[in-house]
């Protein structure tokens, strides 16, 4: 997977102020309680467990994040699978907070970026999605509310899987 970024803001899920322009999207979510899940989190998050377990596809060139891995998700079945290949753009690494924003790469049905945040407040384990996208192929443009539908739907999916994940360990 090789190719620019498709859009020129990168690294901006880094922040709190997603740039305009874009549909931007902020999930918060308690994923449980205690250093245990929030390691078994931060696990899950780095090796992309969290995505394969909400049933997409994962075909990446590392093992974990780190800065230029990439990655094509894959979701759907057959022909109808859609393939979404990005990049990670950045990861921070810190006590009590782990996080890592991808970019989108050409052939991506999306233009734009999501970062995964998991951090340990108290004794509370916290997951922080931030997006930003907007259309990057004529279906996702045609079909805007279902893409925004399924964009939905994946965040969701991503947290209850990290729920799964971290709490079982």
């Amino acid at each position: 997977m090789t190719g620019a970024l498709t859009y020129s803001e990168v690294g901006a899920t880094q922040g709190r102020d997603l740039p305009r322009g874009y549909r931007r999207l902020v999930a918060r979510a308690r994923i449980g309680t205690g250093p245990r899940v929030y390691a078994a989190a931060v696990r899950a998050v780095r090796s992309f467990e969290m995505q394969r377990a909400a049933g997409l596809t994962v075909h990446a060139d590392g093992p974990e994040a780190a800065v230029g891995v990439t990655m094509t998700l894959g979701l759907g079945v057959g022909r109808l699978r859609i393939q979404a290949p990005c990049r990670v753009v950045w990861v921070l690494d810190e006590p009590g907070r782990y996080a890592y924003g991808y970019g989108t790469l050409p052939g991506h049905p999306e233009s734009g970026e999501e970062g995964f945040e998991v951090s340990l407040v108290g004794d509370e384990v916290w997951l922080e999605i931030r997006a930003f996208s907007r259309p990057g192929r004529w279906y996702t443009r045609l079909a805007r509310p279902a893409a925004q539908l399924v964009q939905d739907w994946a965040t969701g999916r991503y947290r209850d899987a990290l729920i799964r994940l971290a709490t079982r360990a």
